[in-house]
């Protein structure tokens, strides 16, 4: 008998779902409420479990955009379905683990009952911000079945906003439910570890078959090779991204095979894949064969894109631009950047003068640094200022607290320490949150202009760009001058023309005269 799974209703407003991937395979053995795929709407991505336990067949691929009530699949109901024989423990009194003979061919091994009680504790996501309701588990730093310490960092979890670590709960038996690129809801289970004097780990089968996976014979394969081998993890398939190499030309380390954030920081461009790549039985194409690479968006990088589009479809959103003689400021850095980094420790850059001219104009400007909540305006009579960073998992924006207070030396020395957080992945959710007003620069990569969007719930935001040496017209000569471009983009529900215009000119006119942030004029 065959159960057809069909896709459910997920809300109201919603007609249709994608299926986004797979996680298991046609005529895999699955368990009841195991996850079997993860579907997509243009509100959220949730997890399809098994409605019963079977054999898989599958209807819709990967990609197939299915109406809700469609058919997805079905499950063929095996009567006796094997049981796994690791998998077997019962919280209260666990018994010796039920195994079919017909279920496991020879010669593999079945693990042997503990010989005392055993308790299982269940590892569930924690809270980890107030406005975050889902993580994904980006790299398992161990394997069903290991044995794990107390506090020992057992994985890697990833949020719209930041990365951590996270550690074992207890010394026992780790059994991995939710695997590397799953995404889970807060309080949602990630895994098991079984506690106690008996338990211990599984005893080496051949082939080896995991806490996760049903002994049958459609398990026992004649190699080790898994759906996750050579797919990388989302933190490692950025930073391959950016590095410029393909995910098969790098040998995976993780479970099955799964390229690890470790395997991604290691690879070398051009270097040769390891012998035990599974990308190196299909590398044998011609030397000028063109491919795609399909990856899945990561959780920030999907954030990111529905906080823009909000911005974009909620805001009254312009930009105005001026132009800013860049040889004042580029004077002074050049006489005095050798004392500055003698006495303070960190160098002079530009982004400390657009910060304390920006403070400046702030105070002068009370709107730009305010925000809408429902009917009602908020002032703020601080600068809390965001800088844009691009980090290796993509665009954060950390903040300097209390900015206005803060010297040129202060500033760059915030900078500094949240520039290298960002890189290195360990910027807290306080860092990033609660900023009045933003500062990006597009100019370090060589933009000569652009039209920033709004960091909501922010009402502006300031772009820089490169600097140019142009011809200009000063006290009717023209003359070679150093000129960046800067662009205003402000909400004009709150912010009238006049102040925006007014709020850039006096950031224009504090960077081509600094004397005037030292006298406070």
């Amino acid at each position: 008998m065959a159960i057809e799974m069909k896709v459910p209703a997920v809300g109201e407003s919603i007609t249709e779902v994608t299926v986004a991937t797979w996680n298991k395979k046609e005529g895999d053995h699955v368990k009841l409420d195991e996850v079997l795929c993860e579907l997509e709407s243009d509100k959220a991505t949730f997890e399809l479990p098994a409605e019963a336990e079977g054999i898989l067949h599958i209807v819709a691929s990967e990609g197939d955009v299915l109406p809700i009530g469609a058919v997805i699949c079905s499950i063929e109901h095996v009567a006796g379905a094997s049981i796994p024989a690791a998998s077997v423990v019962a919280e209260a009194a666990p018994a010796a683990p039920v195994v079919q003979a017909d279920a496991i061919p020879a010669p593999v091994a079945v693990a042997a009952a503990p010989a005392n009680h055993a308790t299982v504790l269940e590892i569930k996501v924690p809270a980890v911000g107030e406005s975050i309701t889902e993580v994904t588990v980006s790299v398992w730093n161990k394997k069903s079945g290991d044995s794990v310490k107390l506090d020992e960092v057992i994985c890697e979890l990833e949020s719209d906003k930041a990365t951590f670590e996270f550690p074992a709960e207890a010394s026992g038996v780790l059994e991995i439910i939710a695997e590397s690129g799953s995404v889970v809801s807060i309080g949602g289970l990630l895994a098991k570890i079984t506690v106690g004097a008996g338990a211990a780990a599984p005893v080496a089968v051949a082939p080896v078959a995991t806490a996760n996976e049903p002994v049958h014979s459609d398990a026992v394969r004649a190699s080790a090779t898994t759906y996750a081998a050579g797919h990388p993890s989302p933190a490692a398939a950025k930073i391959l991204d950016e590095k410029g190499i393909a995910a098969n030309a790098v040998a995976g380390s993780g479970v099955g095979g799964r390229i690890t954030k470790e395997d991604a920081q290691n690879a070398v461009p051009g270097a040769p894949v390891a012998a035990t790549s599974v990308a190196a039985a299909v590398s044998n194409g011609p030397s000028d064969a063109r491919g795609v690479r399909r990856e899945k968006m990561s959780s920030l990088r999907k954030t990111v894109a529905r906080r823009l589009v909000a911005v974009k479809n909620e805001t009254a959103m312009l930009t105005t631009f001026n132009e800013v003689d860049m040889k004042p400021v580029m004077d002074l850095r050049s006489k005095y950047k050798d004392k500055f980094k003698e006495k303070h420790g960190v160098g002079l850059g530009f982004m400390s003068f657009f910060t304390k001219a920006i403070c400046v104009a702030l105070k002068e400007f009370p709107s730009v640094n305010a925000k809408i909540d429902g009917e009602e305006m908020i002032f703020h009579d601080y600068c809390d200022i965001s800088i844009a960073v691009s980090a290796p998992k993509g665009l954060v924006v950390p903040v300097i607290r209390s900015a206005e207070h803060l010297s040129l030396a202060g500033i760059e020395s915030e900078v500094v320490r949240l520039a290298v957080k960002a890189r290195d992945n360990k910027l807290t959710l306080e860092e990033m949150s609660g900023g009045t007003f933003t500062i990006t620069n597009g100019g370090v990569f060589g933009s000569m202009l652009s039209t920033p969007i709004i960091n909501a719930p922010q009402v502006a935001i300031l772009g820089m760009h490169n600097i140019v040496e142009r011809a200009v017209v000063v006290d009717g000569q023209i003359v070679v001058r150093p000129i960046m471009y800067l662009a205003l983009s402000y909400d004009h529900r709150i912010i009238d023309g006049k102040e925006s215009v007014s709020f850039l000119v006096r950031v224009k006119q504090l960077l081509e005269d600094p004397a005037r942030l030292l006298l406070d004029i």
